[in-house]
């Protein structure tokens, strides 16, 4: 297929809306190749994230981004997510990279193009969170969004030949993979940036979680157990929908910050006592930025975490997402001593510069197959 130099290339990200961790991915990828055209289906991205994320490249949307009230409620026309990202018209590319959690995956390609996904996960509302995402759902809407997500699903399984290979952002996620897909992968961790989550070890005493304050983060699980320990300190960093429900239920040893910016939150990060995190995640890079400050997690045994926190050693496991575990963790941490520096030391392998260099290596690989 020629070198990449001389290729055409197509980045393919579901939508840009914010500045979250497939963001961060996406940020390295155009990094590695920045000569790429860049595919989403909206873009609502303001000024800061703009520069931020994509160097202010310019960027081909799909028609739901012209659609009446897409800015705030483009995932209202799911239904069409399919046919907006067989829109694109992708033929004159020889390499294409989706960075895909919902539909980027599926773009049309031709036999003598390749195709490389780079996968967050198969769409969780459609496979695993079906049940979750549906059970609460009222009458009409519940059956039209039942009969969307399985149009959703044999449409996904329908696509998967347009992959030529899939990587993986975790273990977990391969594992996903392999079953919803029965796909085999490669595993490369998402970029964290290690250099700006440095080491400090002055701890002040409060614990910390930060993450949007969306209901599968277990935020509010986090406050329901301090709400249960009133002598230790929690600090709260994020914004989203449970943001009014979290700082009507916490009580006075619970300090609700909202949105911070980074140089707000890398000294909250650097001076907690621990980080406290109990969502179920795909890799999780918060925990990791954590970490390379030197603070010690304190999470769940699942998903990214299981991989990526070592009980005992980075910090404490706990095995299910209720209160109680969340408190029994917490003693157990205080009742443990833990090498900071260490700590930081064990995460420096999932820099930015080490995703690239995996990346790089994979994709040259399989174009000179």
């Amino acid at each position: 297929m020629g070198n990449n130099k001389s290729m055409k290339i197509a980045i393919v990200h579901d939508w840009l809306v914010t500045n979250a961790g497939a963001e961060k991915v996406l940020k390295s990828l155009i990094e590695i190749y920045p000569t790429a055209d860049l595919f989403t289906l909206v873009d609502f991205l303001d000024k800061k994230q703009r520069e931020e994320i994509i160097k202010n490249k310019s960027v081909k949307t799909s028609f739901l981004q012209n659609l009446p009230f897409s800015r705030n409620h483009f995932r209202n026309y799911l239904p069409f997510f399919p046919i907006a990202i067989e829109s694109f018209d992708l033929k004159e590319y020889d390499l294409i990279i989706s960075s895909s959690w919902a539909v980027a995956k599926g773009v049309k390609t031709h036999k003598n193009q390749l195709h490389i996904c780079y996968c967050y996960t198969p769409i969780r509302y459609a496979w695993d969170l079906y049940e979750e995402y549906t059970s609460s759902l009222k009458q009409p809407k519940k059956f039209i969004v039942q009969q969307t997500l399985k149009y959703i699903r044999r449409w996904d399984i329908k696509t998967l030949d347009r992959v030529d290979y899939f990587i993986a952002d975790s273990k977990f996620v391969a594992k996903r993979i392999n079953n919803t897909y029965k796909k085999d992968c490669k595993v490369i961790y998402p970029p964290v940036n290690t250099n700006k989550f440095t080491l400090n070890k002055e701890k002040k005493e409060y614990y910390l979680t930060a993450s949007r304050l969306v209901s599968y983060k277990k935020t509010k699980l986090i406050v329901d157990a301090f709400n249960e320990m009133p002598s230790k300190t929690l600090v709260v960093i994020g914004t989203g929908e449970e943001f009014e429900t979290i700082k009507q239920i916490a009580k006075k040893n619970i300090k609700i910050l909202g949105f911070q910016e980074d140089k707000q939150l890398i000294k909250y990060m650097q001076e907690a006592r621990a980080f406290v995190y109990a969502a179920i995640e795909d890799f999780g890079i918060v925990p990791i930025e954590a970490m390379s400050s030197g603070t010690p997690v304190i999470a769940l045994n699942d998903g990214g975490t299981a991989e990526t926190v070592t009980n005992n050693k980075t910090g404490i496991h706990f095995n299910k997402q209720t209160k109680e575990d969340i408190i029994k963790a917490i003693d157990e941490f205080e009742n443990n001593s833990f090498d900071l520096e260490y700590i930081s030391n064990s995460v420096q392998s999932y820099s930015d510069e080490r995703f690239k260099k995996e990346i790089t290596e994979f994709v040259n690989e399989k174009i000179n197959n």
